[in-house]
This record gives C-alpha cells, structure tokens and sequence, in this order.
C-alpha cells in the first residue's frame, strides 16, 4: 500500500470525533490513508479496513511497551541476541520453553547452577517473549521482593503487595542464593510461592539447586517454599564456565581501544591563567 507523504488535515469536527473515541492511531493516519484513498480510489470498505487495522497494530503496540515497562526487566535482553549452543540446558528444551506453554498451564520453571551460565539471561529472555505473546510479567530480585514486604508491613499491607504481584501470569525470582537471604526475603519468596501455587508461574535462577534452599532459610520455610514450588515444575540445571569469564579472558567482552579514545588532558585554572599572562 502506497501512502501520499503530505495529506491536508482532517476537518476539524472528525477530528474531535477520533479523539472522544479515543481513537489516536487511526486519527494519525487518517488524512495520508484518506488522500491515498482518493487518489488511488479505494474502495470504502478498503479505507475502514487500512485504519481500523492501524488503530489495532498501535494499541497492541502501546500494550505491549506498557507491560514491558511494567515488568521491570533488568537489561532488556531477548533471544535476538541468545546463543542455544553456549548453554547447557539441552536444546529441545529450550525450545520446549520458549512456546510458553508452561505459562498457560500455570507450571513453573527453575533453573539453577553456577554464575555466569546464563540463567538470568534465558529468564529475561522468556519474560520477554511472554510479554510479546500478550502476557503480563512481574520481575523480582530476591532483595527486591525483600524490600517490597518490608515496606508493607509499615501499613500491614502484604497480603495486598503479593496479590498485586500475582496479577502477572509470570512471576521471575532472580539471583537466589548470591547474597545473605534476609527473614523479609524469605518470607516474600514464600508467599509468592505459596499463592501463585496453580494459579500463575513462577520462575526462579539460582545458584543452588531448591534442595539446599534450607541453607538460606530456616528449614521449615524452605520446605513449604520448595514443595509448592517443584510441585508443578520444570528443573534445569545449567553446567560449565562462566560464559562472562570466557568472554572476558578471549578479550571480546569490551571494544579494543584506539589512539581516539584516549581522553583530552585538562589544565589546571592556575596554568591557563599562567597561559594567558604569557600571551597578554
């Protein structure tokens, strides 16, 4: 379809139509797809056809950057940019994952080993895509999800938080098992856990594998935590180097450096001004 690059502006009162319907993607494109329409003379239903399917494409776009931004994704990383052939996990079941399926059955995910072999990655990867598909992801690191039941329970709102929380069909938990797991963090880990049980996904990356959850929790906490959690769950266990280290020891985690990007020598006031008398 070929659009006109310069289309006089709708009348006035059509305009104030589109915009009491809340209509601001088709109320953009109008007077291009109208100016076309007349030159190339569409017929009417074509012209209703073109916008109507403008108004759809950019309201599923604004959506999609709305529960992007709502999910807080740490780096923005998609499987654009993954390698299936550096991680561990076997491929038919990378491949098996990323059809989210395991979403719409309300089973979870965890993946676990040591750092550096793309755990967080292939987690934001998946939000990421389950985000493109249409659904709702909320993402947490243990400390953060810590941090949010602190701040409720100054109100004795908690029960709210983790409902709110809950409203997302994917719920990540990332980094388990890096730092010290404070009394709020584990019981937030617990009541998403606890609550999302068979109603939403949970997703967690960790270090250690749920067995030895008891080592950062009190043991009964961890039991009930890691009962709900595998209940339903697919286990990964990632293997190998770090793939960060790799990069870093083979030289490609930077750019090489060159003659430009050596930074300008500043002088001190005082020497300018020693300049300056020189020159005067």
């Amino acid at each position: 379809m070929t659009i006109a690059v310069t289309a006089p502006p709708l009348p006035k009162d059509l305009d104030d139509l589109l915009r009491r319907l809340r209509l601001p993607h088709l109320r953009r494109l109008a007077p291009e797809v109208l100016a076309t329409a007349r030159t190339q003379r569409w017929e009417p239903s074509e012209v209703l056809r073109v916008l109507l399917a403008e108004e759809v494409e950019g309201r599923e776009r604004s959506a999609t950057a709305t529960r992007r931004g709502a999910a807080g994704f740490p780096t923005g990383k998609t499987f654009s940019g993954w390698d299936e052939s550096a991680c561990s996990i076997p491929r038919p079941t990378q491949a098996a994952l990323r059809t989210l399926e395991w979403i719409r059955r309300r089973e979870n995910l965890v993946v676990c080993g040591p750092s550096g072999t793309g755990k967080s990655y292939f987690l934001e990867a998946l939000g990421q895509a389950a985000v493109e598909a249409g659904l709702k992801v909320a993402w947490f690191t243990l400390e953060s999800l810590g941090a949010l039941v602190r701040r409720s329970r100054a109100d004795d709102s908690v029960v709210k938080a983790v409902q709110r929380i809950l409203r997302a069909e994917l719920v990540v938990v990332d980094d388990i098992g890096l730092l010290p797991v404070s009394p709020d963090a584990a019981e937030g880990l617990y009541r998403v856990v606890d609550v999302a049980y068979e109603r939403r996904s949970v997703a967690v990356s960790s270090n250690l594998h749920p067995a030895g959850f008891d080592e950062l929790m009190p043991k009964t906490l961890a039991t009930a935590t890691v009962d709900r959690l595998l209940h339903h769950a697919h286990l990964c266990v990632t293997s190998g180097e770090s793939v960060r280290l790799a990069q870093a020891t083979a030289g490609v985690g930077v750019q090489p450096l060159s003659p430009t990007d050596a930074l300008p020598v500043l002088s001190s006031p005082s020497s300018q001004r020693r300049r300056s008398g020189a020159g005067s």
